[in-house]
Formats: structure tokens, sequence, C-alpha cells
């Protein structure tokens, strides 16, 4: 897939830039051209000499380096490229791009490519964490830039949470991702997916048993026909698809304003299984048994994401698919519930526990359109969610 594709690879200094000599490896065993620009703080952490010996590629190190300049410019060296990618993406390489600095050379490539740049993030917890890392964040995606992780896991420094740079086969899969020539590339496409969890109290929760692992294959199959998919997830089993833009939720409320602000979208797919109800007022206190009985649980109304989106007159994807998980009458009421909410097709399913679907490894689904309802052969999820990537792209192009 990535046969002849040029990757211009930005190396930033941390103690994640040793993943890079993997990444380097298997990029150029997918047939990808690699040219690497090693910043002096990656210096520290890998040698010239290995990135080189690896990339096959000679290592562009500074800015001011005539003999560099005479042979590719770094205006030209900026722009040659199908993909700009930064691994790792330190704080200070962040913040440079965010403000528009070009003070060496990896910086003012960035600010000088017209071409995609994707940067895979790597710092200490409290760095990635800090306001001002992820107000620069939030600029650089407002800017387009594309991102990979970070995952959470054991730092160098000793701590643990977000902050580890995606795996190298994880930037792999971002960067195919990006470089498919697909049917389905240039299409931003939204997918929904796991359960939501209403707290009733600090501890306890509303939720249901929904793995995400449908709302998972549906995004890996949409990214492998060359989507820019955008993956709002519950607190799912299933890992969030790699090369998607992942975005975390934990209730109804939080997934709503997630999928608005991810608006506009070619197509939204929405998997995710929402709590109808929330408990109205949650109490800030572990609620305790007490001698006069069992507390009292007032319910309220979620919102109903599936209506909302499909019934908006401004920014409405061109083809809104919503998801029937019913015990009983499975066709008769995903029928209704296409008409009530107004989306184009609605995947149902039987999840009644005899099934074993919900929590399983297959599916088995009838797809309701406009044509009328079609029944698909019971079959593992993958499966399920290739032949509905198929649909899609056959409707979208």
């Amino acid at each position: 897939m990535l046969a002849g594709k040029h990757i211009l690879l930005i190396i930033g200094g941390g103690i994640a830039a040793f993943k890079t000599l993997d990444l380097i490896r298997r990029l150029r065993g997918r047939g990808a051209v690699v040219t690497p620009v090693l910043t002096k703080a990656g210096e520290e952490f890998v040698t010239p000499l290995s990135v080189a010996a690896l990339a096959g590629n000679k290592v562009y190190r500074d800015l001011f380096d005539l003999g560099d300049e005479a042979e590719m410019g770094h205006i030209q060296l900026s722009r040659v490229a199908d993909l700009v990618v930064v691994a790792p993406a330190t704080a200070d390489l962040m913040a440079k791009m965010a403000q528009g600095q070009a003070n060496d050379l990896a910086s003012t490539l960035l600010l000088a490519t017209d071409t995609p740049v994707m940067i895979a993030p790597a710092m200490n917890v409290r760095m990635w964490q800090h306001i001002a890392t992820q107000r620069n964040l939030t600029t650089l995606q407002g800017d387009g830039i594309l991102v990979v992780g970070p995952n959470d896991g054991d730092m160098a420094c000793g701590e643990f949470g977000p902050g580890r740079m995606a795996e190298p086969l994880e930037i792999v899969a971002a960067i195919e991702a990006q470089l498919s020539d697909g049917p389905l590339k240039g299409k931003r496409i939204l997918v929904t997916s796991g359960p939501t969890h209403e707290p009733i109290d600090p501890v306890r929760y509303i939720a249901n048993r929904s793995s995400g692992t449908q709302g998972t294959a549906i995004g890996r199959a949409l990214l492998a026909l060359g989507a820019k998919v955008v993956f709002v997830t519950g607190p799912a089993d299933a890992a969030a698809p790699q090369g998607a833009e992942v975005i975390r939720v934990q209730t109804a409320q939080q997934m709503l304003e997630a999928v608005e602000s991810a608006l506009p979208a070619d197509a939204a797919i929405f998997a995710a299984a929402v709590a109808d109800w929330r408990v109205s007022s949650a109490s800030d206190r572990k609620l305790k048994k007490s001698k006069d009985g069992m507390p009292v649980l007032e319910f309220a109304e979620n919102p109903d994401i599936l209506r909302t989106v499909s019934q908006r007159k401004a920014e409405r994807p061109a083809l809104v698919i919503g998801f029937a998980a019913e015990t009983d009458d499975v066709i008769e009421n995903a029928t209704a519930k296409l008409l009530r909410k107004g989306c184009d097709w609605i995947v149902a399913n039987d999840v009644s526990p005899a099934t074993g679907i919900m929590g399983g490894r297959e599916n088995a689904v009838t797809l309701i359109t406009e044509a009328g309802a079609e029944d698909w052969p019971r079959m593992d999820k993958d499966a399920v969610a290739r032949q509905l990537a198929q649909r899609i792209a056959a409707r979208l192009t």
C-alpha cells in the first residue's frame, strides 16, 4: 500500500525516538521511501548513522548546511513528500508548530510544507495534560494536522498515563490510512461506538453490555477504504481503530457534544449503544444504605443523538446510519426507528441473550434502507463491517 510513497520523517528529541528506528524499518518494508530529518535534541537519543543506515537515505540535520541546500533546499525538501510525519512530536515541537515558529530545520520544514502533516506526540504525562499542550493540540487539529496517539502506559520517568508515543505499527496503520487510494479517500466519516456510562454516584453508573467490537470493526473497514474516520467512543472493551481520530467520552451528553463538534462529515454511523436514560441528579457522594430504606432515583431522558443529527438542517451528513439492537420484532421495530429518527439506513440485529451477539465476535444483521429490508448471513463482526463499508462507498461515490 505504501510502495513508492515518500515519507519525510522528522525525529524529535525524546526517549521515544528509539521507536523511530523500528518505524523506519517497517515503512521501508512496505515499499515507502523515507527521508529522515533529525533534530539536535533527537541526536541525543538516536545517531545519524543508525537512522541513515535504516532509511537508506541521507539524514538532514542543519538548516544552514550549504551542502544540503545546494543538493535540495529546505523548501523543496518540505514539498516533495506525500506525507510529513513527526515522531516523536515533543511538547516543544508541537508548540513551535502551533505558533508558526521556524528557528531550526524541522520547524522551518513544517512551516514551509504544503503536504499533509501527521504527528505522534510523546512526552511526560504532566506535560501532555498541561493546558498549554492541550491548547496547542487543539490549534494543530484545527489546522488539519493529523494526530496518532499518544497511548497510556509506563513512562521512562517512572510515571504512568497518557503521553507514551504510539507504537510503530499504529503509526504505520495511520500512515497507510492517510495515503490509501481506496474509494473513500477524501471522505470524512463519523463513527460512534461502545456503551455510555451514566453516573449514579462517583462509583456507580448505568450502562449496557456493548463491547464496542462492531464499532471498532466498522472504523477499521472504513479506514481500509481510504476514509478519514472520526471515532467517538464510550468506555468500550474493544480498542479504537488504529489510524482514526479518536474522541473518548463517558456519557450520552458528552457523546452528543463530541459528535456535533466533529461535523461536518460525509457520513455518520451511530453504532454506539447509548443509554436511553440518566439519573437526573447524580450524587457527588457515594450513596449509603440507611435505615430510611433504598434511595429513590429519578431518571431523565438522554439526548437522542441519532435523531438530532438526522434532522439537522445544516451540516447533515449525506448518509446517516443508525443501529437498532432489538430482542423482539426486530424488523418492525427497526423500520419504525428509521422513520421516527429520520436517518437513511438502519442496521438491525437481534441481541437476545441466546444469540450471543452483544459482547460476542459474530453478528447477524438486517440492513434496512429505502429499498426495504436485506438480511445478511451470520458472520464475524469484521466481515459485517467490510460489507457495510463497501455499501457506504457505493452510496458516497
